[in-house]
């Protein structure tokens, strides 16, 4: 049976607290990578953190939304630091897209759908007709389309996004408990069937050491 396989997203700019995320979170239960995100890779000594990592499976999540040339110059500017996926809006279009995936080489390119924190209403006030689970069926044609490695979506959009996109999935919005946060579709870990799981809160507030071990209990 393979290990489930989660990346706990370091949010913060601490890198005490990230040292000791990476320290406290090792496993042989659990395949596990980290995943840094806007806040930690715009702070003063994220980026230098992140080049003297090694052998650890490492996600950046920027979500990168621009022009082609803006996008692609993001991901040279990359180049130099040894990480695996790397995230962009697949609602940058299929040009750009396109153009990252061609520049990429060893990182991974994940197409973000739509995001966890937002629902039919919300998408409604953007201006978007289609409920969410149809933009993402159209976002997951986009991306094969466009060849990525991996698409970003809720847990209410595995099953859809599976039927169209062969590819990995990268599930947000992962609960153990009740406790959701700030995610308007999200769903406790045990319900999850996806390739990787995000999980942030759940495991680095409080214990790490345990909450690792009660969600590879409640994985198994």
């Amino acid at each position: 049976m393979n290990k489930p396989k989660i990346f706990i997203a370091c949010d913060t700019t601490n890198i005490k607290k990230v040292k000791k995320i990476i320290n406290q979170s090792q496993s042989n239960k659990i395949k596990i990578g980290y995943k840094f995100g806007l806040e930690f890779m715009n702070s003063k000594k994220g980026r230098n953190f992140i080049s003297s990592l090694i052998n650890k499976t490492i996600f950046i999540d920027l979500k990168l939304h621009d022009t082609v040339n803006t996008m692609v110059s993001a991901v040279k500017a990359l180049k130099d630091l040894k990480i695996n996926y790397l995230t962009v809006h697949i609602s940058s279009g299929l040009t750009a897209l396109k153009a990252v995936k061609k520049v990429s080489k060893s990182i991974k390119i994940v197409g973000v759908t739509v995001l966890t924190s937002l629902n039919n209403k919300d998408l409604k006030l953007i201006g978007y007709n289609k409920s969410v689970k149809n933009l993402v069926a159209n976002q997951a044609r986009l991306a094969r389309k466009a060849n990525l490695d991996a698409i970003v979506c809720s847990p209410y959009e595995i099953d859809i996004v599976r039927k169209i996109f062969k590819r990995e999935i990268i599930t947000p919005g992962i609960q153990l408990g009740k406790r959701n946060y700030d995610q308007k579709r999200s769903m406790e870990a045990k319900k999850v069937k996806s390739d990787w799981l995000v999980i942030g809160r759940a495991i680095t507030r409080g214990n790490i050491k345990k909450n690792i071990r009660n969600l590879a209990r409640e994985l198994s």
